[in-house]
């Protein structure tokens, strides 16, 4: 047990050091699923077999020298939206249930060349649409900190799996806050880099231009460590336009970075750092708490107490308005469904997975298998997005929301140039009860006002533990920082992780 509690770091380095080894600690973290898992329901997928072979083949490759990095041997789980040759990819939903890709994910190859091993897939709501992990075809997974509780999604099973031990760190996917969010509720790190960083693909996507790979883990410095092998690595290849004789093709949103050793950020300093609250997220007066409901007052006095700390370590911290907030959601939602509607037009059931039976003719095909194969809330999206691209309603919706988004990367553009980072909670409560979102789902959207921003705006933003509530259920702080600037929300991040104990 005592070796489950080791951040993926630590480990890596006891692997390195001969003190335990890839296999004992594979089979610990396989002991452990089987012990919690019919608990929390964070796996998919298990694949027992071949996760000790690869951690066996992980150890013969560090004692031969092989292998030296800092994430040798240790256990990963993935989100089930990443593509891992071999091993089903179902996304949540029943429309994939058979299909096994025939190639990996970048992000995945990137962690599996380091000598990082592969557990299984996680749970995830249904093609990452949802905040809370209900929404997928394999039931919902559980909040390890009260089970009565959801995880936050749509990578509850990854932020999940972290907080119950069953790995040490694991993969996400973040399209309006769906890192940000289940780390905060299950009281983990949890990081989406500046769109572009890491390479998507491989990842079935939701909203193309929102979406983005990241980390889930327990501590800051495995946040930059994995940052830093997903950022650097995949970088031989043909070249792009200008990008650069060794750029590679198979991702053309990525960006050639030469700053990705990101932890050189793990400093214990914010002296002279300017970092901005917005009012809207923590209001300061009684009259801006009645113009913007904020967040739960428990939430609240968390995020305030961690700005404290902050202040008290050198940070110069103030209050400033954030304009355009009440326009995010409605921006995000009309551009995230046309997207997914897009997106999803291609599971039809001709080419891979799920197919509807007795169907007499090719278009009752096509109904009967994405009737049966998406579910509820899909759907609802689907349709939101077809709506939005019609024709007649193009122009009144869907440019004018792309109008609001190019305002709010003005509005945070203009806000970087006094501060070196934004800071305010990650969600306006903490988890909230199995069942409670899934019967309201503008509850449910109202419950991303925090996190959605960044997306729209391709930021940086990490969430990492501040408190809990009263009823022992976590807390999450976010910092978000300008485009390329993950190496400054690294070290606040460090920095206050360490003056707080959080480990």
């Amino acid at each position: 047990m005592e070796l489950l509690s080791l951040s993926a770091v630590e480990l890596g380095r006891r692997i390195r050091e001969g003190r335990t080894t890839a296999v004992e600690a594979m089979q610990a973290v396989l002991n452990q699923i089987d012990r919690e898992e019919q608990s929390y329901n964070c796996y998919i997928t298990v694949d027992r077999e071949r996760a000790l072979k690869k951690a066996e083949e992980a150890q013969q490759k560090i004692e031969s020298g092989a292998l030296s990095g800092p994430l040798a041997g240790v256990p990963m789980a993935v989100k089930d939206n990443l593509c891992t040759e071999g091993m089903l990819t179902t996304c949540g939903s029943r429309i994939l249930g058979n299909f096994i890709p025939a190639y990996s994910a970048e992000a995945v190859s990137a962690l599996e060349r380091a000598g990082a091993v592969i557990i299984g897939k996680t749970n995830m709501d249904e093609f990452a649409m949802g905040s809370t992990t209900e929404t997928s075809a394999y039931g919902p997974t559980r909040n390890p900190h009260n089970p009565e509780h959801v995880p936050g999604g749509s990578s509850g099973g990854s932020a999940a799996a972290v907080a119950a031990e069953e790995c040490f760190f694991a993969l996400g996917s973040d399209t309006g806050g769906s890192i940000r969010q289940p780390a905060s509720h299950c009281g983990v790190v949890g990081m989406k880099p500046t769109y572009g960083t890491v390479s998507r693909y491989g990842l079935v996507a939701y909203g193309s231009s929102l979406d983005q790979i990241g980390p889930l883990c327990k501590t800051v410095e495995d946040c930059a460590v994995i940052l830093d092998l997903l950022a650097s690595d995949g970088m031989e290849g043909p070249h792009v336009g200008n990008q650069g004789s060794d750029f590679p093709l198979r991702d053309s949103t990525r960006i050639r970075r030469e700053d990705t050793r990101f932890t050189e950020a793990l400093i214990k300093d914010v002296r002279g750092m300017r970092i901005g609250i917005p009012k809207d997220y923590i209001p300061f007066t009684e009259s801006e708490q009645e113009a913007s409901g904020g967040p739960d007052p428990e939430v609240r006095d968390a995020v305030r107490k961690a700005a404290q700390l902050l202040k008290e370590n050198g940070a110069i911290v103030e209050a400033f308005d954030l304009e355009l907030v009440d326009y995010a959601i409605p921006a995000y939602y009309t551009i995230a469904a046309a997207e997914a509607s897009s997106n999803l037009e291609r599971f039809d059931g001709i080419k891979y997975g799920y197919r509807a039976e007795n169907a007499d003719e090719l278009h009752q095909m096509y109904k009967e298998t994405r009737s049966r194969g998406f579910g509820a809330e899909v759907k609802r999206r689907i349709m939101l997005g077809s709506f939005v691209l019609s024709s007649g309603y193009y122009d009144a919706y869907y440019l004018k929301a792309l109008r609001v988004k190019a305002m709010i990367k003005k509005t945070f553009d203009e806000a970087f140039r006094k501060y070196d980072c934004i800071l305010g909670p990650v969600a306006p409560t903490t988890a909230p009860k199995l069942g409670e979102s899934l019967c309201d789902p503008i509850k449910m959207y109202l419950g991303d006002i925090y996190t959605i921003s960044t997306n729209l705006a391709g930021l940086p933003a990490i969430s990492l533990p501040c408190g809990k509530d009263g009823k022992g259920l976590p807390i999450g702080l976010q910092l978000i920082g300008d485009c390329f600037q993950e190496k400054k929300l690294l070290q606040i991040a460090y920095t206050y992780e360490q003056t707080a104990n959080l480990r």
